[in-house]
């Protein structure tokens, strides 16, 4: 807002600014022509905004629209960008430093790392004019701090490993915070995915889900059960507290409670380590936190060999794909803050994130050639549904053409709503589409499903669904000239399945659309 309006307007915008932590002190402030004016204490200046706290309320003024009198008016010209990010040792210890430093750099400002207890402090200076211009604090605890803090206004950004609970939601919406859950309030940062891990030279080489599943539930308790010795399994876990852990438990054993008997570790280090010296140990862990431990291949209901690789979290074709969050509040954030946050989806961010060892979210081209082990179960398990004239169609269409890792899944249940991931990969797609990427060229939306129900009406579902990513695509591609780059949609239904449809999370991975390029 560009004017000095009424109280009443401006107790509307009293959650749009991020809190500062400078010390409160008296001000007034006068509109531009004298005749308003607003006395109170001052809450916190971003460079842009002043947030005081008066007798209407706490109200958020445009620094341009007014005179700030008093002792507490700070310098215009020597302001510094303070802000704090509360949440996930996987995205507090090393990445969001990292990302902070390489942001640095990319503008020439000088960086002061200091470390007090859990918290480490980034001072980023502009040496040609001596001063700082930002102080950032990340503070690393586990993704339920990280939303506590926001709520009680120790944090601006949460660094999140799991998506806000429902309790959650509600009281960050109850306190002013806005709702989370909206997809303007999440970034997602990097991606990963929850894995199972032995000690290398372990003897089970490959895992059923399910068999996954009982071993963590305490429902398989001998290794002879899959294959192995006549020893007891012991499985390794990740404190109860750790966001990753947590995702755990919602993803992998859809709420059911681990074996009280697992061991706990503090963090993906220290289970990574105690897995690779126990020759009858399992843990779940992070793809990017393997340490000595070797990761597990799973094997879904079909017989289908699933590994978390760069390309298979990308394509989320792995079925517990990991995404990292930062979430912010319905306030505003200090310029410097903005700005970093829109940084991130750059190549040159993507490139720290990849190099910090987690899935960064370029797209990459996978050929149609390496979709033998694919087309290979969809011919076995070809029938009167599928039949085989549909899958020459399906061969017809995509040969020659080359995969995107761009994919988009759907909620649980058969929502039609994107999930996390996927809402990013449309911002992404629309891009590349606007900066001429793919002139010249045909990306085809080819929509797929599950199993359940007449094929028939599964290809129309299919059609609906690729139909309705390639038109968000298009709604967020509005700089983009439609005559340059041809949108195409076809539909498959049940055709090319990547898991089974017997358990949730096949349904989940198997209902997707693609993208391919020619």
């Amino acid at each position: 807002m560009r004017f000095f309006g009424c109280a009443v307007v401006l107790a509307a915008l009293c959650h749009s600014f991020c809190p500062s932590p400078a010390r409160a002190q008296d001000v007034t402030l006068t509109s531009r022509d004298g005749s308003v004016e607003i006395s109170g204490t001052l809450i916190g200046f971003d460079g842009e905004f002043y947030r005081v706290d008066t007798i209407y309320g706490p109200l958020t003024l445009d620094g341009q629209g007014v005179v700030c009198t008093g002792p507490g008016c700070p310098d215009m010209e020597a302001h510094v960008a303070r802000f704090r990010l509360s949440g996930a040792p996987a995205l507090g210890e090393v990445l969001i430093p990292a990302l902070i430093e390489a942001y640095a750099v990319q503008r020439g400002l000088a960086v002061t790392r200091d470390r007090a207890g859990t918290d480490t402090s980034l001072v980023l200076t502009d040496s040609d004019a001596g001063y700082a211009v930002a102080e950032i604090a990340v503070g690393v605890g586990s993704t339920e701090e990280g939303f506590a803090d926001l709520l009680a206004d120790a944090a601006d950004i949460v660094m999140a490993a799991r998506e806000p609970r429902p309790e959650e939601l509600r009281r960050l919406v109850e306190a002013g915070y806005g709702d989370l859950s909206d997809p303007a309030r999440r970034l997602v940062v990097a991606l990963d995915a929850i894995v199972p891990v032995v000690a290398p030279g372990q003897p089970v080489q490959a895992l059923a889900i399910d068999d996954l599943i009982g071993i963590v539930t305490g429902k398989i308790v001998d290794w002879a059960a899959l294959g192995g010795p006549d020893a007891p399994v012991s499985v390794h876990l990740l404190d109860r507290q750790n966001g990753m852990q947590q995702a755990v438990v919602l993803r992998l054993l859809s709420g059911a409670p681990p074996a009280p008997s697992a061991r706990r570790h503090k963090g993906t280090a220290a289970l990574a380590q105690a897995v690779a010296r126990d020759p009858l140990g399992i843990g779940l862990t992070r793809l990017s936190a393997l340490g000595a431990a070797q990761q597990v291949p799973l094997i879904g209901g079909c017989g289908m060999r699933l590994v978390a690789t760069r390309q298979s979290v990308k394509t989320e074709d792995y079925p517990f794909v990991a995404p990292l969050f930062l979430y912010t509040p319905a306030r505003r954030l200090p310029l410097f803050a903005r700005e970093f946050l829109d940084w991130l989806d750059t190549p040159a961010a993507q490139l720290v994130i990849r190099r910090a060892g987690f899935v960064d979210q370029l797209a990459d081209t996978i050929p149609f050639g390496r979709q033998g082990d694919r087309l290979g179960q969809a011919i076995a398990t070809a029938g009167p549904e599928v039949p085989l004239s549909e899958l020459q169609r399906l061969v017809a269409v995509l040969s020659g053409a080359e995969r995107l890792t761009s994919t988009f899944r759907f909620r649980e249940g058969g929502s039609a709503e994107l999930d996390a991931q996927s809402y990013g990969n449309v911002g992404a797609l629309a891009r590349a589409v606007e900066a001429g990427r793919f002139d010249g060229r045909e990306l085809i939306f080819a929509g797929f499903s599950d199993g359940e129900g007449p094929a028939e009406a599964n290809r129309r579902l299919a059609r609906t669904r690729a139909e309705a990513v390639r038109d968000a695509v298009r709604a967020v591609a509005t700089a983009a000239d439609p005559s340059r780059v041809k949108l195409r949609v076809e539909a498959f239904g049940e055709a090319l399945p990547i898991a089974c449809d017997q358990s949730a999370w096949g349904g989940i991975i198997n209902r997707r659309v693609e993208v391919w390029l020619r």
